[in-house]
């Protein structure tokens, strides 16, 4: 089990460097929005989304093999609906981690009179996109249509105003100061595109939900160290994430720090699973700023 565990680890993560390699960030969404609406994957039986290091799993599988939704089944799911997927179809393998306390291990905590400990568990799990599927009822197979642009301008509008953070318009640069717990970004007529301003925006903002008032994450790392490459990592994605929940889609790609993560991602293969699911919760938590004042 352990070597199969670390195996999953070291396949993941290893695809992850190689889009890296190839000039390619893999938490940004390089669809046509036209085929592919901009939208976070889910299943299209629960309608539960997928989060952490699944969601830069489907989304590449989603673009390498040019699905128009990112509507997911498994093979039991498919046929329990109704349909079936289509013979040849090869599946996308998608992880679900989580931790267990051994039995025998809480009868030992118990008579030393101490916590249990608990051990981690990496399973995979077989999706299949709704485009690999036949005969699946019609709620299930259509495309989620992409938000009205103005619409997911207005909402991220609402999140930044609802988190209440200290966010000032005007400077030369973005960055988030965790010392004094602000936010800074110039002015959106500094961009080329308006959209733009948002992706930083939520991306400074995916720094700030790590303060210790707020998710506790450690932003001690100085420049040129692995802890502030986990940091930005963790930022970009959250804003990646923040960004495809709204509907927004930025035009211009940040790459400034690919090196520094590919170092991080050679050095750990897990580092990419604790970067997703840091960025999950903190794209969940800016996003929930806003669902608050809906």
């Amino acid at each position: 089990m352990k070597d199969h565990r670390q195996s999953l680890y070291a396949e993941v993560t290893q695809r992850i460097i190689t889009e890296l390699e190839a000039g390619r960030l893999p938490w940004v969404q390089p669809w046509d929005a036209s085929r592919c609406a901009c939208t976070m994957p889910g299943n299209a039986v629960s309608g539960r989304g997928y989060s952490g290091i699944n969601v830069l799993i489907l989304w590449s599988a989603g673009v390498e093999q040019g699905f128009t939704s990112q509507r997911w089944l498994t093979y039991r799911q498919a046929e329990q609906a109704g349909g079936h997927v289509r013979r040849g179809e090869k599946g996308t393998v998608i992880c679900y981690a989580d931790r267990f306390t051994p039995r025998d291990e809480v009868d030992k905590a118990q008579s030393e009179d101490r916590e249990a400990r608990t051990v981690a568990f990496l399973k995979r799990f077989v999706v299949f996109n709704t485009d690999q599927c036949e005969d699946l009822p019609d709620a299930l197979i259509g495309s989620t249509l992409p938000l009205n642009p103005i619409v997911a301008v207005e909402q991220a509008d609402r999140i930044i105003q609802a988190s209440r953070a200290d966010v000032r318009i005007g400077c030369g640069e973005a960055y988030y100061s965790p010392v004094q717990d602000y936010v800074a970004v110039p002015p959106q007529a500094a961009f080329h595109e308006p959209i733009n301003w948002y992706r930083t925006a939520l991306h400074e903002l995916g720094h700030w939900t790590g303060h210790t008032s707020r998710l506790g994450r450690d932003q001690a790392g100085k420049f040129g160290t692995g802890a502030y490459a986990r940091e930005e990592l963790v930022a970009e994605m959250a804003s990646a994430f923040a960004c495809a929940s709204l509907g927004i889609v930025p035009t211009v790609r940040h790459a400034d720090y690919v090196g520094a993560w590919l170092e991080v991602l050679r050095a750990d293969e897990k580092a990419i699973f604790r970067a997703a699911s840091a960025a999950s919760k903190a794209a969940e938590f800016l996003l929930s700023c806003g669902e608050a004042q809906a």
